[in-house]
């Protein structure tokens, strides 16, 4: 005579993934994440108008050249050295939309050699 063996007293949890993982598809496809911008709001055109920099922002030309309120300098790493941005030094950057991709990680990973705890990049904020 065989015994008969005993099963297992454990839940089984797979059913109740799915269930929890159907409920997280449909709330995505059913609710909005962000509310959507009412239709009839006509938001502020910039193009027109002239952008400046922040005043302690290095800026990058789309060939390359840099500036630093409004003079041209040689390197970044002369720049860096010759500024005093205290113990923790955060450099910003704006890049021209035109400077190629690996120009600007160039200069990020030079003014990180340099001595930059953090290099920020600023940009355009635009909406959609």
């Amino acid at each position: 005579m065989k015994r008969r063996s005993r099963k297992s007293t454990r839940e089984p949890t797979i059913p109740l993934i799915n269930i929890v993982f159907l409920m997280l598809v449909f709330f995505m496809v059913a609710g909005a994440l962000a509310p959507p911008l009412d239709p009839a709001l006509r938001l502020v055109k910039t193009s027109d108008l002239e952008s400046v920099a922040p005043p302690d922002a290095l800026v990058v030309h789309p060939d390359g050249r840099l500036s630093y309120r409004g003079e041209d300098i040689l390197s970044a790493q002369t720049w860096f050295g010759a500024q005093d941005l205290g113990d923790d030094p955060v450099v910003r950057l704006v890049p021209d939309r035109d400077l190629p991709a690996r120009d600007l990680v160039a200069l990020a990973r030079d003014l990180r050699s340099a001595g930059a705890a953090r290099v920020v990049i600023v940009s355009e904020r635009g909406v959609q």
